[in-house]
């Protein structure tokens, strides 16, 4: 056990080279909302900037999940919902981080919690977990990187299986799809992203940084960035943002009811 600094919506420990966050709203499945996206985002910042700490894993607090995505409650209240810099969990959309980043995916990864095991390098699942991009069945879209990772990672017509449905995938179909590149025991997720970062750890930290970002850069493009950044201007996103089914879908939720579409 390292040094554990305790924040308000999450926790940070420090184990040599190691650093490991947690996002603790358990009492919320640990959704997140902009508070949380924000010293999460510093977190982040944090980490990168520290030559002691060469790689990071990311979970979440408790048994149930890693993180079910956006809080609709504190959406459905605001009308909106912005992210910083780094994007959902502060990491989302973080594409300067060279640093290797674990996911550890204890439970449910919905929405932007499967969106950020996308955005990590290596995804450890618990066999009992399962990941849904379910944004369109609140009346939201998976733009925080979700709609352009996972075809990268699965190929198109799979990845269209999965947002356009909005439907549960078990932790087995996602290793056998290929976006989740381990599975561990219920309850053992942590324990097992602990055993590959040990074995990262092995490595020289400046040969990790170099293989990451010639991977990624390779493999996403040079553009990737952009696209992901411009996703929120195309036209059919922005009729989204501005339409009455965006409100309507976070607010059924938190009312819990079934939404009414409008489709305008």
């Amino acid at each position: 056990m390292g040094d554990i600094v305790i924040k308000e919506f999450c926790t940070v420990e420090r184990d040599g080279h190691l650093t490991i966050v947690t996002m603790n709203r358990p009492e919320v499945m640990n959704s997140l909302h902009y508070e949380a996206d924000l010293e999460l985002d510093g977190v982040w910042t944090e980490f990168a900037g520290d030559d002691e700490q060469w790689v990071a894993i990311v979970t979440g607090a408790g048994e149930r999940a890693f993180s079910t995505g956006n809080d609709l409650k504190a959406h459905a209240q605001r009308g909106v919902r912005h992210f910083p810099p780094g994007g959902f969990a502060g990491l989302s959309t973080r594409f300067d981080l060279d640093k290797p980043v674990i996911a550890a995916v204890n439970g449910i990864a919905m929405g932007g919690g499967f969106e950020l095991s996308l955005a990590c390098d290596i995804v450890i699942a618990a066999e009992n977990a399962f990941f849904a991009l379910s944004e369109p069945r609140v009346g939201l879209a998976a733009l925080a990187g979700g709609v352009q990772y996972l075809p990268r990672a699965i190929g198109l017509p799979r990845a269209m299986g999965i947002l356009l449905t909005g439907r549960r995938v078990p932790a087995k179909e996602g290793f056998d799809l290929g976006f989740v590149t381990a599975l561990a025991p219920a309850g053992q997720a942590l324990a097992e992203a602990r055993r590959w970062a040990a074995q990262l750890l092995e490595c020289s930290p400046l040969s990790l940084r170099a293989t990451k970002q010639v991977a990624r850069k390779t493999m996403l493009g040079e553009d990737f960035e952009q696209k992901v950044l411009a996703a929120r201007e195309f036209p059919a996103a922005k009729r989204l943002r501005s339409s009455e089914d965006y409100v309507e879908g976070p607010r059924a939720f938190a009312e819990k009811r079934k939404p009414e579409w409008k489709n305008k």
